[in-house]
């Protein structure tokens, strides 16, 4: 496929440009092989390089990042008004990502904690979290519950899609709010209960 464009791009510009190589004593493919004056061109291109010119490559990096800098920037999220169904499916990847990533931190620190000196057992860490004031408490178990409880809701609801059911615009909107709202109760419930 791409012989074939060269084929094709290079005939046009030997037509297109009279030279002593395209007297009929050549077959096409010597001409195309033979002409090495003839370049291709890039309309695209904002910045005219002659050919002659060899561009090393700091020089090139430049002349590419000059060119960057004149292409329109794309709005991206700012021209669209904020809807529940995306920001949920972006709250959901965060959130899998900050658990995740959350409990494969605990987890390294737990196994290096011995070669450290670090206590971070169970005991020392409910005993460290008991002398904190009640409200300090209530936060910290509010913003470990908050993520929880959203990736789970979440996830029932993407369930719920997998089976076919709830998938309408209006049932998305709705199953979200309910997903919101019940993360909510559920995180103020954990958090409250037990401080």
């Amino acid at each position: 496929m791409n012989v074939q464009r060269f084929t094709q791009l290079s005939a046009r510009r030997i037509l297109q440009k009279p030279t002593s190589l395209t007297s009929t004593r050549y077959p096409a493919p010597a001409i195309i092989t033979h002409c090495k004056s003839l370049t291709q061109s890039r309309p695209a291109a904002t910045e005219s390089i002659p050919p002659s010119y060899k561009v090393p490559l700091h020089d090139g990096n430049a002349i590419l990042n000059r060119q960057r800098l004149n292409r329109p920037v794309s709005p991206h999220l700012t021209i669209y008004q904020p809807q529940i169904p995306w920001m949920l499916s972006g709250l959901n990847r965060i959130t899998g990502s900050v658990l995740s990533g959350g409990f494969y931190v605990f987890g390294f620190a737990y196994l290096v904690a011995p070669l450290l000196g670090w206590h971070i057992e169970s005991a020392a860490l409910a005993e460290s979290f008991a002398e904190l004031p009640t409200l300090v408490k209530g936060g910290l178990k509010f913003l470990v519950a908050l993520p929880f409880t959203f990736h789970s809701f979440n996830g029932v609801r993407h369930l719920i899609w997998d089976t076919g059911r709830e998938f309408a615009n209006k049932s998305v909107v709705r199953t979200g709010w309910v997903v919101v709202g019940l993360t909510m109760v559920s995180s103020l419930g954990l958090a409250v209960y037990g401080t």
